[in-house]
């Protein structure tokens, strides 16, 4: 069984601006092909823009509301909503609520600095 425990999860800071908490990934956790994050961006705050030569993601809001560039397209985000962003896609998330926006993201292959492209 490989299991985290949100408590010991020390966050970071990624190459575009939001904490990362890493809830599951193969460096650290012994998994295999994916990672599982909490990602949060700050009240009034925002990612840079960027993209993953090979990485897709899954967005998971959980908390806040933003407002999300993905490509071409600019539309609003809130809890509940899930989004799926494709290998070279450019994205950032901008929070535009009053509390901080909290995301779970998925990345397939596992998340790596090397694969982020700030844009």
């Amino acid at each position: 069984m490989i299991r985290s425990a949100y408590k010991k999860v020390n966050p970071y800071t990624t190459k575009d601006g939001s904490e990362i908490r890493e809830l599951m990934h193969p460096q650290v956790h012994g998994n295999k092909h994916q990672s599982l994050a909490e990602a949060i961006v700050k009240i009034n705050g925002q990612t840079s823009l960027h993209k993953h030569l090979l990485t897709e993601e899954l967005y998971h809001v959980t908390a806040g509301r933003g407002l999300m560039a993905l490509g071409d397209e600019v539309f609003e985000v809130s809890p509940g909503d899930t989004i799926c962003i494709e290998p070279g896609t450019p994205h950032t998330l901008k929070n535009t609520g009053n509390v901080p926006l909290k995301i779970l993201c998925c990345s397939v292959p596992p998340y790596s600095h090397e694969d982020t492209i700030l844009l």
